[in-house]
């Protein structure tokens, strides 16, 4: 069923899509490759960090490498919009980096949760199959963005119809998903709530200012450096929610994070949008 739901919310994303989304990838090919280092390669790392330094529980510190490991979630094209940055960089780092999901995400979460002991620990207890991981992301997220992306060139006008019936529809399926998520584990998100909110916040500001400082770092124009920031900062909780509870039994720590996650990262994403939008229009006024 949860499958199903998150493969829903992709169909319709892939309803925007276009194959020029990937291939413009190749028209600037510093900035996508500085998006892409940074979301799957330096966040998970700031992650390991953030984690061995402050040593949170094991299923909370394994609910945060699930959230690094995780690709971009959709929301972040409209916060780039808002933002005004490289919108068309921003869809294409979504599109590819949910089809990088196939192999990125079951290698970084496998890889950082084995290094250290009390995730390893959990791993080894829970004992997931690879190829049972690859299943649920081809079922979720691929075959759903490769279908609407076929519909959206072969019937561009019932992608656009279909699409204004899955937007509101595809809120509707992440606040189920995170309301599953907190009513099966009310009692320790109660207990552990400061941890839970602190640890969020600073993780989630963590990929923001890694994003920011990767893409200046390489000297990328503003409105490139929004749009790295923001697909940085944006992660695909929903998969994160549906690997948890297909894999990990609702975990309590993995899925109040993972939950908590999806709820800040849209506060926190519409707020540094909604200031770099005002910054804009006041530098050019």
């Amino acid at each position: 069923m949860l499958n199903l739901c998150l493969a829903i919310i992709m169909f319709g994303v892939a309803l925007n899509l276009t194959k020029e989304d990937f291939t413009s990838l190749l028209r600037s090919p510093k900035s996508a490759l500085i998006g892409i280092l940074s979301q799957f390669l330096i966040l998970p790392f700031i992650t390991f960090l953030l984690i061995i330094s402050l040593e949170p529980q094991p299923s909370i510190a394994l609910g945060m490498m699930l959230v690094a490991a995780c690709p971009g979630g959709n929301i972040s094209n409209f916060m780039v919009s808002l933002a005004k940055g490289n919108v068309a960089l921003s869809v294409s780092l979504t599109a590819f980096s949910t089809l990088a999901a196939l192999l990125l995400t079951p290698l970084n979460f496998g890889f950082w949760a084995s290094l250290y002991g009390p995730t390893a620990e959990i791993m080894r207890q829970v004992s997931i199959d690879g190829i049972e991981v690859v299943k649920v992301i081809v079922l979720s997220l691929v075959l759903p963005l490769i279908f609407g992306m076929l519909l959206r060139q072969k019937k561009p006008q019932t992608a656009e119809l279909l699409q204004k019936w899955l937007k509101p529809l595809s809120i509707l399926i992440f606040v189920a998903f995170v309301v599953i998520a907190f009513s099966n584990n009310m009692s320790i998100f109660l207990e552990f709530f400061q941890l839970i909110v602190y640890l969020v916040l600073i993780h989630n500001a963590l990929a923001f200012i890694s994003g920011y400082g990767l893409a200046t770092l390489f000297k990328l124009s503003d409105e490139d450096r929004k749009s790295i920031t923001i697909e940085t900062g944006i992660q695909n909780s929903g998969l994160g929610l549906l690997i948890i509870f297909t894999f990990f039994d609702g975990l309590g720590g993995m899925a109040m994070i993972t939950a908590w996650w999806g709820i800040w990262h849209i506060v926190s994403g519409l707020i540094l949008s909604s200031y770099w939008s005002g910054k804009t229009s006041w530098q050019s006024a």
